[in-house]
């Protein structure tokens, strides 16, 4: 059974590890994606420090292991937008409509502190760029101010 909780400091290296092997598998283990983001060492710590922020964890309670996980966060100098942040899902966990209750319980969270909703990714993940446009998310044609994941080529930015 998989369950929807929120990080603890045992998760890290879990979802560090998922992180960077989906980026890996897709060739975007390169700086200026999240690859080298410097809080993946302690991402519970991280957002729960971080003032409006959380992120979740999919747990499989029959593996006992971390599957995958999503994150909101501020952008910065942008007070009212977001970003979905670090939604990954390991490769045995995907198909089974995850991105979509991920996104959804973000949209939720996020429609308490802010306004709009970004999103950075990149062409060469197809099913996540599905995944935003089928959300009504707005393809932008360039990077919000701020945005660190600059190798990243795809931006959206939704209403919520």
């Amino acid at each position: 059974m998989l369950k929807i909780r929120k990080i603890e400091p045992t998760d890290d290296q879990a979802v560090k590890k998922i992180i960077q092997d989906c980026l890996r598998d897709a060739y975007l283990n390169i700086p200026g994606t999240a690859y080298f983001d410097p809080q993946l060492d302690s991402l519970a710590e991280y957002y729960n420090d971080l003032p409006k922020s959380i992120y979740w964890v999919v747990f499989d309670d029959l593996k006992k292991e971390v599957v995958g996980g999503c994150g909101v966060g501020p952008v910065p100098g942008h007070p009212n937008i977001c970003e979905l942040q670090k939604l990954y899902l390991k490769p045995e966990a995907r198909g089974h409509g995850l991105s979509k209750v991920l996104l959804k319980k973000a949209l939720e969270f996020a429609q308490v502190y802010y306004q709009k909703m970004y999103v950075v990714t990149d062409t060469k993940l197809a099913v996540a760029n599905v995944l935003y446009q089928h959300a009504g998310f707005t393809k932008l044609d360039h990077p919000l101010t701020g945005d660190e994941h600059l190798a990243c080529d795809t931006q959206y930015l939704k209403d919520i």
